[in-house]
């Protein structure tokens, strides 16, 4: 058996035959003679056929190679195996039923560390959060690869031939799905029926109850801090879970909805033809026929009418709307033409009854009433001309006036008598 030293050495002198034979073992577990040579020829470049054989020899002594038993084919040793594929990211997908069986291991690991804080035994904690740490450290890495793996299937299956069937195309890809994503997905529900975030719950909370034990009872700072870094690495877990969970459905699913819709597309079009073939194209399409309308390939797009994030947003305002206090001043400051006139308009009617015939209302309404606004003079005056009682006449000349602060032009209205002058025909052109 090669030392390790030695194993490592060759691992550097050779890492490019080392890695090809690697990626190579996905399609064939074991190598004959002839292949790995021109593996070596090909990358080494030797001068003949003997310095070849003199690396396999090497490669085979350092225990990088190991031969088979009955056999002369030749295999990569599984822990260089293991180690270059980690290195270069070429990890099969795993199994979902090791990652939950490393996860039921949590919950009995921390069981223990649970009663060793009930006994005090400092050593006996120590050792369950090394447990701890080793099965977090496996988990990890395991889902790290497990990500790899999904992404590198994801991509094989885009890149391979176009016309090749979709069922072989995504085979690898549904396999992934049904074995490894819906189990994990199930496994780290975050409901009653997961798994893994209760346990990894249930863990950190004996973490921190055992560092806090040991702060209490004084003991050594490097022990308080082995277990505070196990309790960094549930944390960390935590969220590698999360993260890989969703990358692996996003990158899956997109994939598996599309072979599924091209099945149902198959079998459509396939039910479709054979209606045609046995019937004829008028009767199996005919529009009266029950059922005729075309089945999956016409894609039907339903609108949804929503809210824009403006509405949202004054809508959230109007719920938190409180009003502001105005405090109304006890005497008003400003023009007194700029308030509110108050004029006894049956008055004015009674003056202006007793004054008749009037020859120019505009005129009358500022001799009268000139300390009025300009609004409130007008409003009377357009008031007044439009009551048929007054028999208002309208003028053919044009006149000005001045007010308080307009000028008016107009042509002026007479009121006379209804009695005397009869009634006229108003037209207002004001």
């Amino acid at each position: 058996m090669a030392t390790p030293k030695s194993l490592v050495f060759h691992l550097y002198k050779h890492w490019a035959v080392i890695e090809n034979l690697t990626r190579l073992s996905r399609e064939q577990p074991t190598f004959e003679e002839g292949q790995v040579l021109s593996v070596i020829t090909r990358h080494l470049q030797p001068t003949d056929d003997q310095e070849a054989a003199t690396v396999l020899r090497s490669l085979s002594s350092a225990d990088v190679l190991q031969r088979l038993s009955r056999t002369d084919d030749l295999q990569l040793n599984p822990l260089v195996l293991e180690f270059v594929r980690g290195l270069t990211r070429e990890h099969e997908l795993g199994l979902s039923a090791v990652l939950k069986a490393r996860v039921e291991a949590i919950r009995h690991a921390t069981s223990q560390l649970s009663e060793s804080i009930e006994q005090q035994d400092t050593d006996q904690m120590r050792r369950g959060a090394s447990a701890l740490s080793e099965l977090f450290r496996h988990i990890s890495q395991q889902l790290d690869q497990d990500r790899h793996a999904i992404l590198e299937l994801a991509e094989k299956a885009k890149a391979s031939d176009a016309a090749m069937p979709i069922e072989r195309r995504y085979r690898a890809v549904l396999d992934a799905y049904d074995q490894y994503v819906e189990p994990m997905n199930q496994m780290m529900d975050s409901g009653l029926g997961g798994t893994f975030y209760p346990h990894l719950e249930a863990a950190e909370r004996v973490l921190d109850v055992a560092v806090e034990n040991l702060l209490v009872r004084g003991t050594l700072y490097s022990h308080r801090l082995q277990l505070r870094q196990v309790a960094y690495q549930v944390k960390e877990l935590r969220r590698l879970g999360r993260v890989v969970a969703r990358q692996c459905a996003d990158t899956l699913l997109p994939l598996r909805e599309e072979a599924r819709q091209h099945n149902q597309l198959s079998a459509a079009i396939s039910e479709l033809l054979g209606q045609v073939r046995k019937q004829g194209l008028r009767r199996a399409l005919h529009p009266r026929r029950a059922g005729a309308r075309l089945p999956v390939w016409r894609r039907e797009r339903r609108s949804r009418v929503h809210l824009g994030d403006e509405i949202r947003a004054l809508m959230a305002d109007a719920r938190h709307f409180v009003p502001q206090e105005q405090h109304f001043p006890e005497v008003l400051v400003g023009d007194p033409s700029d308030q509110l006139a108050w004029v006894d308009e049956s008055a004015l009617r009674k003056a202006l009854a007793e004054a008749l015939p009037v020859p120019d209302l505009m005129r009358w309404l500022q001799q009268h009433y000139g300390d009025l606004p300009d609004a409130e003079l007008l409003r009377l005056y357009y008031d007044l001309v439009r009551e048929p009682h007054w028999a208002p006449v309208i003028q053919a000349d044009c006149v000005a006036a001045e007010l308080q602060q307009v000028r008016v032009t107009y042509h002026p209205h007479r009121l006379g008598d209804a009695a005397g002058d009869g009634e006229k025909e108003l037209h207002d052109d004001a």
